[in-house]
């Protein structure tokens, strides 16, 4: 009778489970990637769920067809085994494009070779909330203070400019004013005169 871990046959070697990744990662000088570590898992995850419905429980169900088609239910059992991994593997690899997993546990894993050279200890929560979520809160604070700062800043001396364009516009316009004035003035002084001239070009001789 076939069981279920022939679904992994032909691949010439055995499988690690995820006990013995981190055994592995935690001697000196290996390395596991988490991705690596994510994959055996969903294959462990994967062997463990086909063990667990193995074609003897399967054929348990369906006694009756089993004993008057052996062969046939065995087909079925076989490609439903595949069918299952293949949706299972499918949906999960859906999951891991969508949240961009594989890329932000590679980062994990840099963030963790990085932290490997640092002589400073780690953040360690103190027990006590509010003095962590002081802590944690405090330097977005500070960052967004500081950006609101400079916006301000900003729109300050954006302010100025404007007050000043608006300045030198009023003083614009107040000489163009003062021009269109002084140019009325000599108009009206020289209509007096020409009024004045004509009025003694026409006296009598």
């Amino acid at each position: 009778m076939a069981e279920a871990s022939s679904v992994n046959a032909g691949s010439g070697c055995e499988e690690k489970g995820p006990e013995e990744l981190s055994q592995e990662s935690a001697r000196p000088g290996s390395i596991i990637s988490r991705v690596k570590l994510f994959d055996t898992m969903v294959d462990t995850f994967l062997q463990k769920l086909v063990a667990a419905g193995s074609f003897e429980r399967f054929t348990d169900s369906y006694k009756r067809f089993y004993e008057l088609q052996p062969e046939m239910t065995q087909r079925i059992y076989d490609k439903f085994v595949t069918q299952l991994q293949t949706s299972i593997q499918e949906e999960i690899s859906e999951i891991k494009a969508e949240g961009n997993l594989e890329a932000v546990l590679i980062a994990l894993d840099a963030i963790v070779e990085e932290s490997k050279d640092r002589k400073e200890p780690a953040w360690r929560p103190s027990g006590v909330p509010e003095k962590d979520l002081r802590s944690a809160v405090a330097p977005y604070l500070s960052q967004q203070r500081d950006a609101l700062q400079r916006r301000v800043q900003k729109q300050e001396a954006e302010n100025r400019q404007l007050a000043d364009a608006v300045l030198a516009g009023r003083r614009q316009l107040e000489e163009l004013q003062l021009q269109a004035q002084t140019r009325q003035q000599a108009w009206q002084a020289l209509h007096r005169e020409q009024k004045e001239l004509l009025a003694v070009l026409k006296e009598p001789e």
